[in-house]
């Protein structure tokens, strides 16, 4: 078969998956013409996963070339646009462009979703409950730098769920438009960052010269943009998006560096096989109240992931995960148990065990 022979049945692969497409279109019309009488929430990440695994099956029954990551992108990709095309809700994220926390709702809910970056993450919240946004995107925890103290507070002061989580690799490059690294005079990015790459600082002696804390790592990029003197340590993504040349990639201490986010809104997630649940736990002040606390959920056996004592007010509060959904047996007799004690925050699909 010859290259115009090859071109021509990829042209008609092309025609037949476009014809799909447009029948794939016609259910989904259907499907939210029934959502808006039954008044449904258009996004439903347990249908999504059970198709993306269901086609992963298929593909390795019929011994298919494409890898269950590459499945993953393209049907997410394919989801979240046919999603948009229902209706395009707003998708409210701790911003600028080009952040990880950018990075990780396109992740979630596809590059054509309706983003609008916001400076902090109780704006995000705020953005949330007033119904202005569908979703908010916000980091969790990072695997070096811990729990984010802005959203556990938010967590306790605003009433949303959390229906989704991201968690994503965190890799930082380092970029200038300098000719020679000895010329570069100060370095940009977020106070995190520097922390997160202060091996590299360190090796190549830029633990002597200025290091500038700025709001975002996207805006490191933009201000090393504007100075030859300088450089950015930031995403790859921000790097390309302000056309700041790359000079080292993976410059962060830990490889395995990677930064958890919660998808937050106003509605509660069905049940399915492999849900997490997230609550704040505000317990009554009497001795053994924290050890008979944890004994309840060993003897209904739930599978504790997380526990983090946080002060939040002035009090303290313990951040807990588990196993399982609000709607199980066993958790729903400790939720009704200390109903005074917790709040219950989300039961949602679990994306990973920790960062």
């Amino acid at each position: 078969m010859d290259l115009q022979e090859i071109r021509k049945e990829l042209d008609k692969i092309d025609n037949n998956v476009l014809e799909l497409f447009n029948k794939r279109l016609e259910l989904v019309e259907k499907v939210a013409e029934y959502k808006a009488k039954t008044k449904s929430a258009i996004y439903r990440p347990e249908r999504e996963k059970e198709i993306i695994d269901r086609l992963k099956r298929i593909n390795k029954e019929h011994n298919g070339k494409l890898s269950d990551e590459l499945i993953e992108a393209l049907y997410m990709q394919i989801i979240s646009t046919f999603r948009n095309y229902e209706k395009r809700e707003l998708i409210a994220f701790l911003g600028p462009e080009a952040s990880f926390t950018h990075q990780a709702a396109e992740r979630k809910f596809g590059l054509t979703g309706s983003y609008v970056p916001i400076a902090t993450i109780n704006g995000v919240f705020r953005e949330v409950a007033t119904k202005r946004a569908k979703f908010g995107i916000v980091p969790i925890e990072n695997s070096t730098n811990g729990i984010v103290t802005d959203t556990i507070n938010c967590l306790n002061n605003y009433n949303l769920n959390i229906v989704g989580e991201v968690v994503l690799d965190v890799h930082h490059v380092f970029a200038t438009t300098a000719a020679n690294i000895k010329d570069i005079k100060k370095i940009y990015s977020k106070d995190i960052a520097f922390n997160q790459c202060s091996k590299f600082l360190e090796d190549f002696g830029f633990d002597n010269i200025e290091l500038i804390p700025v709001d975002s790592t996207a805006k490191a990029a933009s201000l090393a943009k504007e100075d030859s003197s300088a450089a950015a340590i930031c995403a790859e993504v921000a790097a390309k998006m302000y056309n700041v040349p790359i000079m080292f990639r993976n410059i962060e201490d830990d490889d395995k560096n990677r930064t958890r986010f919660f998808v937050i809104s106003d509605f509660e997630n069905k049940q399915t096989s492999e849900d997490k649940t997230t609550v704040l736990a505000k317990l009554k002040n009497r001795p053994g109240a924290l050890v008979d606390f944890l004994l309840d959920f060993k003897e209904h056996n739930i599978d504790l992931t997380k526990i983090k004592s946080h002060i939040v007010g002035g009090n303290s509060v313990f951040f807990l995960e588990f196993n399982g959904h609000k709607n199980d047996t066993k958790i729903g007799e400790i939720l009704k148990k200390y109903r005074d004690e917790i709040k219950f925050l989300g039961s949602y699909i679990k994306e990973a065990d920790d960062v």
